[in-house]
């Protein structure tokens, strides 16, 4: 390669380059040392993968949730330069959601740019996108169907999802404006079963800045400015207007506060299935948990106890409305009857919360 073709590596590069470095990193196959920071990246898209560098056919593949858009485009290319040097194979698998004129084409631009890239397998998938739970939960229903067929068709290890800071401090604000609590307001995982985040500490000006300096040429999705969608709203209007009213730092803010939430209601999931283990027995038709263990505990720990056996044993999901009917079977007692939920029926009895399937 021409070396004045090769610019300095500038910040946005290296740092989403590292980034991603650190996410293969848990699967790496090989002892190969990651390529140093400073080392020459190409103007062109075509080059960005070092060619000398490449991975054997039955090294571990890793995936790449590419739209096209900057977030996903930084990640291929920082992916498709990362891999090879971790001992993986990289490549891309590109969701047409069939919603906009022109979808298809858009997915075949992104597959062209992976290829470019020098990815491999490109994997272009169109969806059918129903309408539950309205057109941006459906249509990320079908997504993610989408990807989890591949990853179990090809055999790789992870999808690698470009969601950056800024997307988890949205997704923050979206859980608290809907009163979600704590599994809503602790937002996006880093590692999901089956994914990771590599960009979810970094902020969306880097993902941008990397394509222009990498000389890549992203897909601007049209939705990501129509206000009809509430992502775009928060992300267009309410996230500035915070920033300007009470100062720079929001965003990361937002993202520490979900860090913590998560870490929070994760040891309390834990400590409750240890609780139920002790104090769950087999009722008939069902399960129970005493109502005197049930009353000693704190709210948020009840409450997680009576979701975790209603989920456990019937599938079933309590909203928080429901768990609180359940539990002021402990906290406020005075003689109801049997309380009816989808899928479940509760009941005190004999100083026990007895839940059986309902219908």
């Amino acid at each position: 390669m021409d070396s004045e073709r090769r610019p300095r590596l500038t910040p946005a590069i290296a740092d989403v380059r590292r980034a991603t470095r650190a996410a293969l990193a848990e699967f790496a196959s090989s002892d190969r040392a990651a390529a140093p920071l400073d080392a020459p990246a190409s103007s062109d898209p075509a080059v960005l993968l070092d060619a000398s560098v490449s991975p054997d056919s039955s090294a571990p593949l890793v995936l790449v949730a590419l739209s096209g858009g900057p977030d996903s485009l930084a990640l291929a290319a920082a992916t498709a330069f990362e891999a090879p040097r971790a001992g993986l194979r990289a490549g891309a698998v590109i969701v047409d959601h069939g919603l906009q004129s022109g979808s298809a084409a858009v997915a075949d631009s992104a597959a062209a740019q992976a290829r470019g890239l020098g990815l491999d397998p490109v994997i272009v998938r169109r969806v059918t996108v129903g309408t539950e739970g309205g057109p941006e939960a459906a249509a990320r229903s079908a997504r993610y169907e989408a990807l989890a067929a591949a990853l179990a068709e090809t055999g790789a290890v992870v999808i690698l999802l470009g969601h950056t800071l800024d997307d988890q401090a949205e997704t923050v604000l979206l859980g608290l404006a809907r009163g979600s609590g704590a599994a809503s307001l602790s937002g996006m995982d880093n590692r999901p079963p089956g994914f990771a985040r590599p960009l979810l500490r970094l902020r969306r000006s880097s993902t941008e800045a990397f394509c222009r300096d990498s000389g890549l040429t992203p897909w601007l999705d049209p939705q990501n400015l129509d206000p009809a969608f509430t992502r775009v709203r928060v992300r267009g209007t309410v996230l500035p207007v915070l920033e300007r009213e009470l100062g720079p730092g929001v965003a990361e803010a937002l993202a520490r506060t979900a860090d913590q939430l998560r870490e929070d209601s994760e040891a309390l999931d834990l400590f409750a299935a240890e609780v139920a283990e002790e104090l769950a027995d087999v009722a008939e038709g069902g399960i129970s948990l005493p109502v005197a263990a049930l009353a000693s505990n704190p709210a948020a720990l009840r409450q997680r106890l009576i979701r975790l056996a209603v989920s456990s044993e019937f599938h079933v999901s309590l909203s928080r409305a429901q768990t609180l009917e359940v539990a002021r079977l402990v906290t406020d007692w005075h003689g109801q009857g049997p309380l009816d939920l989808p899928g479940v029926r509760v009941e005190r009895r004999a100083g026990l919360l007895i839940f059986s399937a309902n219908g």
